[in-house]
């Protein structure tokens, strides 16, 4: 089994629920205290060993690709006045990785949008990043999820326990006992069925499905003959539930990783805010001083 190096991340979403700070810029960009919220996502990638990224954009989103490029005037006019520190950071999203970019051209779902990256990825295992879903650098998931497809084959994907009155935000996995794996700290399941956003009372199961996935290249096959479902577009989560019901041998099986680390959603604006916060407050050049004063003004309200 070859190694996993892969990433697809798709940006091409037009960002509309945070108009109109995105009316110009992509939704990926908006800083998370001073960095945007796409270097994480690389950034976490790069850590789990995922060099290869591919990001599916659309109209709009060059500025990501510029975030991960060269600033030579930038550079020189930072290295003309010796702030190094400041070029560093600036260099930071500079070759962190082997980065390609392809259209996805019409907006027809996240299914469509990861299966026009089959050309890239070719017939290996590959990763699944969601831009929306900051996993913190703490407790890393992807390292999990890559041993258990390593070890048990098929797909995998991240599964996190919500109040069941938040299910039909998320898609929603029915699971049961899955084999033990080793040198994985997480609780495993094998999917039984999944449902994309289902009404609470119809829900299966309280696990929810966030936005990290390492998939079998079977998905691309099992993709191309799913149809439209949810919203009019091709749904990923269609797919995995094909998937789940298909023999090993030929790709198919689902495990679900239970995440139980610090996850922030700056798909949401109050989530977003909270992510800000959250990660503000555990930077040492800015917790402390940030923290006297969010006390003080939280006393004064």
């Amino acid at each position: 089994m070859s190694e996993i190096t892969k990433v697809v991340i798709p940006v091409a979403g037009l960002g509309t629920r945070f108009a109109p700070a995105t009316k110009a810029i992509p939704k990926e960009m908006l800083p998370v205290v001073d960095t945007p919220a796409i270097q994480y996502v690389v950034q976490e990638a790069v850590e789990a060993g995922l060099t290869d990224v591919l990001m599916v954009t659309g109209r709009g989103k060059d500025a990501i690709e510029n975030h991960f490029d060269h600033v030579v005037e930038l550079e020189d006019n930072l290295h003309t006045k010796g702030d190094h520190e400041r070029l560093a950071q600036i260099n930071a999203s500079t070759g962190i990785a082997d980065i390609h970019y392809i259209r996805q051209g019409r907006p027809l779902g996240l299914g469509h949008a990861v299966n026009i990256a089959r050309a890239h990825v070719g017939d290996e295992a590959f990763a699944v990043q969601l831009g929306d879903d900051l996993i913190d650098a703490r407790h890393p998931i992807l390292p999990d999820m890559i041993a258990v497809q390593r070890q048990l084959g098929g797909s995998v994907i991240a599964l996190m326990e919500v109040p069941q009155d938040q299910i039909s935000l998320y898609g929603c996995a029915q699971v049961q006992q899955a084999p033990t794996v080793e040198g994985v700290g997480m609780d495993v399941h094998q999917v039984v069925s999944m449902v994309e956003k289902p009404e609470p009372a119809d829900a299966p199961s309280n696990l929810a499905m966030i936005g990290r996935y390492v998939l079998h290249p079977a998905v691309f096959d099992v993709l191309d003959r799913t149809e439209p479902g949810r919203g009019g577009e091709i749904q990923l989560t269609d797919a995995l539930a094909e998937l789940a019901t298909m023999p090993a041998e030929d790709g198919g099986g689902v495990h679900g990783v239970v995440f139980r680390g610090k996850r922030y959603d700056t798909g949401d604006k109050l989530d977003y805010l909270k992510a800000v916060v959250q990660l503000a407050l555990d930077r040492p050049d800015l917790g402390p001083d940030f923290r006297a004063w969010l006390n003080d003004y939280l006393a004064d309200r």
